[in-house]
C-alpha cells in the first residue's frame, strides 16, 4: 500500500461490504480508491463508482454549509440562504418540538434508511425517536420480504461463506444481477469456472449483465419465481434427485410437499413463467445432479407482493436435494443475522415504548397524504427528520409523496451530502460528512467480517455526522441518554465490550474480524434456525406477519401479483443500474454518462405491434400516474414485459415525474416490503 493508505468499508447498500484501501493526499483530501486486498471476499476488487469516490466526496455540489428554504419548495439551492449551525439546530429542534406540542409526539416521524450502513451513523436515529417517543419506523424499503421469505424456511438470516462460492461446481444466481450490484460475486464465481469448470445459472426476468455471462438463463416473467421453483422440486422428486435420508433428518414435512408437488409439473409451470417446460427440466436436472450447488439468492425477485413466497419457494431447493451437505453447497441470501451484538446503545432501546404507532416507510405517500390505514387513530405527522435517503425520487407512488411533501404545515429537515430532491423539498438542509468523514463500522450480509473504519479526512466544509448532529439536536430537546453524551469512537468502544468482542481499534488495525462459523454450523448441519432445528418447507407464516392468511402452505405459485390487463398489459420491473446505487451517484457526471438517459427495453416484438422505433419517446401509464422514457428494441425479455434500469432523478423525466410514480406503496405479504417490480403499465408511443 501507499505510505499514507488508510484501510475503510465502503458503507453503501450493497451486500458486498468491501474493504477499501483509500489514498490521503492531505488531512483534508483523497486520492484513489482500491478494493482492500487484505480482505480475502473482496480481494482487492470493488465496483467502479466507488473507486472514483473522490469524485463525489470532492464533488463542487456538496452541501457546505446549514441552509434555510426561502423561496419555494422544490426549486433547488437557490430557493435557500446559508446560516450558522447554532441558528439551524435551534430551528431545527423548534420545528419538532413545535409538532410535538400541538399534535403529540407521534406528530413527529424521523425518516431514514441506507445512505450509509455504517451502524452508530445510520441508527443512532432511533436512539432520538425512542427518547422522545416520536413514531416508530417499519423499514420496509429493501429486506422485509426477502427477509420474511428465508427465515420462513431457514429459521435465521445466515448462510453460506460467500468465499465458498470457490468450492462449487454449479452456482445459481436467482434475482441478482451482480455485474452491477456485487462485482465480488463475478469475481468468486470467474475463479470458479476457471479452476473447477464450474457452470453459472441465472433466474432473472431479463437479460442482465450477469445473464450474459451465464451457461444458462431462465428468463422466467416477472413475479413467477415460486411456480418456477416448485416444478424444479417436482422433477427432482420425480426424477430421483430428492435426497431422503437428508430431508427425513433435517426438515418437517417432505411426504407432504412430495404430494403437494405432484401436480405442479413443468408444463404446469411453463404456463405461467413464459418458460419452455423443457428449458426447466434441463436446469433441474443440472441443479439436482450436482451436489456442490452454491444457490445465490438476490433481493429482486422478492420485490413483489409474492416476493416472501417467491424466496421461500427457491430456498427450499437445496433441502430438497441435500446440497447442504456438500463444501460450496447450500444457499446464501445474507449473513446479518449471525452477528452478534449488542445494539441497546446505539438504538436506545432501553427507551422503546412499544406502544407508540409504528408507520411503514414504504408508504410515506399515503402517510403524508392523511391515510387513516397508516396513521390509524393518531395524529397527521407535521414533522420529518430524514438522514440518509431520498424518498422523493426513491418512494413508491411518488405522485402521493410529492403532494405529501408539498404540504404548506409541514416542517421538513434533511440532513445530507448533495441538495437531492427530497432536500429542494425541505424547510432546512443540513451538510453531512461521507463515510471517510467520521468513524463507524460496519457488518455485511454477502460475507462474515465485521470492520472498523475511522475518519480519514477531516469534514468537508461545515459538514457535521449524524451522530454529532443527533447528540446537539438532543440537548436541544431535553432527550435524555447516555449514548447522547459519547464520542462516535466511544460509542463503538461500548458496543464492542458489550457485545464481547475485540477492541474496536485492533479490528480496525488488522483490517476487520472474520466471524466465519464453521462449515457444520453455515451447512445448517447442527440445525436450522427454529427451534426443532428444522427447515420449514411447511412455515408458520402467521409467526411473520398479519397477512399469513394469502400464503401458500407450502411452496407454489402464489397468485396475488399486479396482473397484467386490456387496459394495463405489460409487467414492470424497475431494475438498478450498474452506474446508480439506488439515488446513489445519479449527481457524479461519470456515473450519468455511463447511465445515457431514462429508457426502456421493449421486445421487438411489442415494438413492431406498436409502432415503436430505438429512441422514440412512450408513455408508460397507469392508475397511479404517467411517465415518459426512450425506448430501446431489446430481445432480452420475454414480450409483455419491460424494464426501466436505475432510479433516476425525477427531474431527468420529461415533466419531472419519476418511475417511481407507477410503482405501488402496496405491503407486500405477510409483513410488509415494497413492490418495486410488481407493476402493471401501458405502453404507448408518445
Amino acid at each position: 500500500m501507499p505510505l499514507d493508505t488508510v484501510l475503510s468499508a465502503c458503507p453503501h447498500d450493497c451486500p458486498s461490504t468491501c474493504a477499501l484501501e483509500v489514498e490521503r493526499l492531505s488531512p483534508e483530501r483523497i486520492g484513489k480508491v482500491r478494493g482492500g486486498r487484505h480482505n480475502p471476499y473482496t480481494a482487492g476488487v470493488i465496483c467502479a463508482k466507488v473507486a472514483r469516490y473522490a469524485d463525489r466526496v470532492h464533488h463542487p455540489d456538496r452541501l457546505m454549509q446549514p441552509l434555510l428554504r426561502v423561496g419555494e419548495k422544490g426549486v433547488g439551492r437557490a430557493a435557500f440562504r446559508a446560516i450558522g449551525w447554532d441558528h439551524a439546530l435551534d430551528l431545527l429542534a423548534e420545528g419538532l418540538l413545535r409538532a410535538a406540542q400541538r399534535h403529540g409526539a407521534e406528530a413527529v416521524f424521523p425518516y431514514f434508511y441506507a445512505g450509509t450502513m455504517g451502524l452508530v451513523q445510520r441508527d443512532g436515529i432511533e436512539r432520538l425517536r425512542h427518547a422522545m417517543g416520536y413514531s416508530r419506523q417499519i423499514s420496509t424499503i429493501c429486506v422485509s420480504l426477502a427477509d420474511a421469505g428465508w427465515k420462513a424456511g431457514a429459521g435465521i438470516k445466515r448462510g453460506l461463506d460467500g468465499r465458498e462460492i470457490a468450492d462449487a461446481d454449479l452456482i445459481v444466481m436467482w434475482g441478482g444481477n451482480p455485474v452491477s450490484t456485487q462485482v465480488n460475486v463475478m469475481t468468486h464465481i470467474a475463479r470458479a469456472r476457471k479452476e473447477r469448470g464450474a457452470k453459472l445459472a441465472v433466474v432473472d426476468p431479463y437479460r442482465t449483465g450477469t445473464a450474459e455471462q451465464a451457461d444458462m438463463h431462465l428468463m422466467l416473467r416477472p413475479g413467477t419465481d415460486g411456480a418456477l421453483a416448485a416444478a424444479v422440486m417436482h422433477v427432482l422428486f420425480r426424477d430421483g434427485f430428492a435426497d431422503r435420508a437428508y430431508m427425513a433428518k433435517y426438515t418437517d414435512a417432505p411426504e407432504e410437499l412430495e404430494r403437494h408437488l405432484a401436480a405442479r409439473t413443468p408444463e404446469w409451470a411453463a404456463a405461467i413463467t413464459g418458460l419452455d417446460a423443457e428449458e426447466i427440466g434441463r436446469f433441474a436436472h443440472l441443479y439436482g445432479s450436482t451436489r456442490r450447488s452454491f444457490l445465490r439468492l438476490g433481493y429482486g425477485f422478492t420485490r413483489s407482493r409474492n416476493g416472501a413466497a417467491n424466496m421461500h419457494a427457491a430456498s427450499c431447493l437445496p433441502a430438497v436435494t441435500g446440497a447442504w451437505q456438500y463444501p460450496g453447497g447450500g444457499a446464501l441470501y445474507s449473513n446479518t443475522g449471525m452477528y452478534r451484538l449488542d445494539r441497546s446503545l446505539i438504538e436506545g432501546l432501553d427507551r422503546l415504548n412499544p406502544s407508540v404507532r409504528r408507520l411503514d416507510q414504504s408508504r410515506l405517500g399515503p402517510i403524508l397524504t392523511g391515510d387513516r390505514r397508516d396513521l390509524g387513530d393518531g395524529p397527521p405527522v407535521t414533522a420529518l427528520f430524514i438522514q440518509n435517503t431520498n424518498p422523493v425520487m426513491v418512494c413508491p407512488e411518488h405522485l402521493k409523496v410529492r403532494e405529501g411533501f408539498s404540504r404548506a404545515d409541514l416542517f421538513v429537515a434533511v440532513h445530507e451530502q448533495f441538495m437531492t430532491e427530497t432536500a429542494a423539498m425541505a424547510d432546512l438542509v443540513l451538510p453531512a460528512t461521507t463515510f471517510l468523514e467520521h468513524d463507524d463500522f460496519y457488518i455485511a450480509g454477502g460475507h462474515t467480517f465485521l470492520q472498523v473504519a475511522r475518519k480519514a479526512i477531516e469534514p468537508v466544509g461545515e459538514a457535521r455526522s449524524n451522530h454529532d448532529l443527533l447528540c446537539a439536536l438532543a440537548h436541544r430537546l431535553g432527550a435524555e441518554h447516555p449514548g447522547f453524551e459519547m464520542s462516535a469512537w466511544e460509542m463503538i468502544e461500548a458496543t464492542f465490550r458489550a457485545s464481547g468482542l475485540p477492541a474496536p481499534a485492533i479490528v480496525h488495525e488488522q483490517g476487520g474480524l472474520d466471524c466465519a462459523a464453521d462449515f457444520e454450523t453455515r451447512h445448517f448441519l447442527n440445525g436450522f434456525g427454529h427451534a426443532d432445528g428444522k427447515f420449514r418447507f411447511k412455515p408458520d407464516w402467521k409467526s411473520i406477519g398479519s397477512g399469513h392468511e394469502r400464503m401458500p402452505v407450502l411452496p407454489d405459485h402464489m397468485p396475488a401479483i399486479e396482473e397484467p390487463d386490456a387496459e394495463h398489459p405489460f409487467r414492470l420491473v424497475t431494475a438498478p443500474a450498474r452506474s446508480f446505487l439506488n439515488s446513489t451517484f445519479t449527481e457524479t457526471a461519470a456515473s450519468r454518462s455511463r447511465e445515457g438517459r431514462p429508457t426502456a427495453l421493449v421486445h421487438p416484438r411489442d415494438c413492431a405491434r406498436l409502432g415503436i422505433v430505438a429512441g422514440d419517446m412512450v408513455r408508460l401509464s397507469n392508475k397511479r400516474g404517467t411517465v415518459l422514457v426512450h425506448a430501446k428494441p431489446f430481445e432480452g425479455l420475454q414480450p409483455g414485459v419491460l424494464v426501466v434500469e436505475s432510479i433516476w432523478p425525477n427531474a431527468t423525466f420529461v415533466g419531472g415525474i419519476g418511475i417511481n410514480a407507477l410503482t405501488s406503496a402496496d405491503r407486500g405479504f405477510p409483513a410488509g416490503g415494497a413492490v418495486f417490480h410488481d407493476t402493471a403499465v401501458a405502453l404507448a408511443k408518445a
